[in-house]
């Protein structure tokens, strides 16, 4: 398999020292809160259910993101004897990687009780547990009951949890510096270049800190029903923090009739014995005979690839069918740098031609991968797959859930569930063509949730649509880096951490220009608008960088919402080293609303132009339009303009968010705006 990085590091090195001269210049100090309006206490719903999207009224995002079979519940909006947990978007805290920023905190002894929307049997839990004093996580086990009975435990771990330091990251709570000759924020420095050298903090950068296990409750339990998580007295941990709950009704385990079924193959469903070998004889046989493989309940090991083409794999649902392995270290690095191997399914490699006609669906892939090495090949779904389907899977603990290394085409990625990887969570790499990403659910990527990325090929016609991304802990929830006719449409995103945002199209990481269209249309962000650690400023809810190029293709913005963004709700930005050389043209905005920004509509650090038609702000926490161009601040005005296509109304702080005075391109820089918290969005 070609070795391919889960995106391309994004501890890049800070841009040079900006121009002396700012106009309205301020400076936002580190470390403050970026926060939302503090929880209400966790008793305050009275017991009754809190159903949340996004950790939002679900009517806020209505026809946006995922369609999923669950309901999700804030454990902020529950009963608790435990301590609610401040909102706040400060990285590396509990409160910035919970979804809807913030959680509940419990200590040995006390709990989080939900009270069921609807009936369910089985049930999600998303907490963050303590690492060790030298890493590696801990297990701790937590109860769940029922109406006070019906206790289950589980089986919750922070071995998959905490990472720390620079790219690509430690799981060593007391080591120092990653790399030294590297600019940090912290110092305002490059360390190992400054005199005396500064010290750090130990853990530096702690984050990843939450996870989330399934469970089967065994039976139906009715609405109004209470469920209750708790942190047992006599723990090992200290304390537990309760993100949130999902709770969902499973149907029976689907059987699958006419097929092989991997059991009379020699597959072990106890997960005692390896059953790779089992599961391939199961394929070479389907395929002679032209019938499905079946994966009936059971946990199977699967500690290797399974390399299929031209095959069904069919599970009996992803609550019941499991692919569980351990990573595995390999004698010898791999031809393509790979020390590890692990439970995935591939495609051939394209270079080989790539699989066709696979179909696989209604299973889960359980990995074990706990630190980031770019050149491993341990994600769920890795290879080639043209003229195919992936739908229903359940991919945890690998690195990147789905990374696909094209030239291929006509891929349909839909229904799928993917937590708690290491890095990307959906990419696809390298001339993936007239392909589909459609309703996935995809919750704590380390890295993009969902990502095309047109490395020395562009992906070509690729629409990314209805599926919702949640608390990426770095980068974008979704991103582009080139390509052609690419449409990214009805999304919900919410709660990135660092170094990216929520919406992004950027020509970088060496991408194939932009081409054709690009449409953001429909789609919804959620405090999103993120502080970007190197370069010490605020991003935008969707944001825009050219680095390697211009990006002069039709980029159109229509209907999106951006509600409660940290900074701004808009940027267009240029890397600062190439902020002479290139621009970011032809951006057009159409009704577009935006409900909540800690500075402005608009941030617009590079030269370009945007318009704006039927645009509607309000709370806006600063001037509308940051118009900072290139930085030259020349007599002419910035090197950005902005056109008035009508319609656009609204405001905050100081007025309409798009005023005359500010057009075409008057230069209103301020390099680091304060913050104004926003109140919580509400309906138009």
């Amino acid at each position: 398999m070609t070795a391919a990085p889960a995106s391309p590091s994004r501890s890049v090195l800070p841009r040079s020292a900006r121009a002396g001269a700012v106009v309205v210049a301020s400076v936002l100090g580190l470390g403050v809160a970026l926060c939302a309006p503090a929880a209400h206490a966790a008793s305050s719903s009275g017991g009754a259910a809190v159903v949340t999207r996004a950790g939002i009224d679900p009517a806020l995002t209505a026809g946006r993101g995922a369609r999923v079979d669950f309901q999700e519940q804030e454990a902020e909006n529950a009963a608790t004897t435990g301590s609610v947990i401040a909102a706040d978007r400060t990285a590396y805290t509990l409160a910035a990687e919970a979804s809807g920023r913030s959680a509940v905190k419990l200590t040995p002894g006390q709990y989080v009780e939900f009270t069921l929307p609807a009936a369910a049997n089985a049930i999600t839990v998303r907490y963050s547990l303590p690492d060790a004093a030298n890493g590696g996580g801990i297990t701790a086990p937590l109860d769940v009951t029922v109406n006070g009975k019906d206790r289950r435990q589980l089986s919750a771990t922070s071995q998959y949890s905490w990472l720390y330091n620079q790219y690509p990251f430690s799981n060593d709570p007391q080591a120092g510096l990653l790399h030294p000759d590297w600019w940090i924020t912290e110092c305002g420095c490059v360390p190992a270049a400054t005199t005396p050298a500064p010290t750090v903090s130990t853990p530096f950068r702690p984050g990843h800190v939450y996870d989330e296990q399934r469970l089967l409750l065994g039976r139906t339990y009715k609405a109004g029903d209470k469920v209750r998580i708790a942190l047992p007295a006599g723990s090992k941990a200290p304390w537990a923090a309760i993100d949130l709950l999902d709770s969902q009704l499973v149907a029976a385990p689907h059987v699958e009739l006419k097929a092989v079924n991997v059991l009379a193959t020699g597959a072990d469903p106890t997960g005692r014995r390896d059953s790779a070998d089992a599961i391939d004889r199961a394929v070479k046989l389907a395929r002679t005979l032209h019938l499905p493989v079946y994966l009936p309940p059971g946990v199977f090991q699967v500690n290797r690839h399974l390399v299929v083409d031209d095959v069904t794999v069919i599970g009996a649902g992803s609550w019941y069918t499991v692919l569980k392995g351990t990573q595995q270290t390999l004698a010898a690095p791999a031809p393509d740098g790979s020390v590890h191997t692990g439970v995935g399914v591939y495609g051939k490699d394209a270079a080989q031609g790539g699989s066709h006609d696979v179909h696989l669906s209604g299973f889960a892939i359980e990995g074990d991968v706990r630190e980031r090495i770019d050149t491993d090949q341990v994600n769920g779904v890795g290879g080639a797959f043209s003229d195919s389907s992936i739908e229903g899977l359940y991919i945890h603990h690998t690195k990147v859930g789905i990374w696909l290394d094209g030239p291929m085409k006509n891929l349909k990625v839909t229904g799928n569930q993917i937590a708690d990887q290491i890095a990307d969570g959906i990419n696809f790499h390298t001339g993936v063509a007239d392909s589909v990403i459609r309703d996935n659910f995809l919750r704590n990527t380390g890295d993009d949730g969902i990502a095309l990325w047109s490395e020395k090929t562009a992906d070509a016609r690729t629409i990314i649509d209805h599926n919702t991304v949640q608390s990426p802990t770095l980068a974008n929830a979704i991103a582009v880096y080139g390509g052609t006719d690419t449409t990214v449409s009805n999304n919900l995103v919410a709660d990135p951490v660092r170094e990216g945002s929520g919406l992004h199209a950027g020509s970088r990481f060496g991408a194939e220009p932009f081409a054709g269209y690009l449409h953001f249309t429909d789609n919804t962000t959620v405090r999103a608008g993120t502080y970007e650690l190197n370069w010490n400023i605020g991003l935008g809810a969707i944001w825009f960088e050219v680095l390697d190029r211009d990006i002069d293709a039709a980029v159109e913005v229509t209907g999106d919402h951006y509600l409660d963004s940290t900074y701004n709700a808009i940027m267009a930005v240029a890397e600062w080293g190439v902020k002479d050389q290139y621009k970011l043209s032809n951006l057009a905005f159409k009704d577009v609303k935006i409900d909540g920004t800690g500075t402005s509509v608009l941030s617009a650090r590079v030269a370009g132009s945007a318009s704006f038609e039927n645009v509607t702000a309000r709370n806006v926490g600063a001037v509308g339009i940051n118009n900072c161009g290139t930085f030259h601040f020349t007599p002419a005005g910035s090197e950005f303009s902005v056109t008035d296509r009508g319609g656009n109304s609204g405001g905050g702080t100081t007025g309409d968010w798009l005023a005359s005075w500010e057009l075409p391109n008057t230069l209103t820089c301020d390099d680091r705006p304060p913050v104004v918290a926003p109140p919580a969005p509400s309906k138009w």
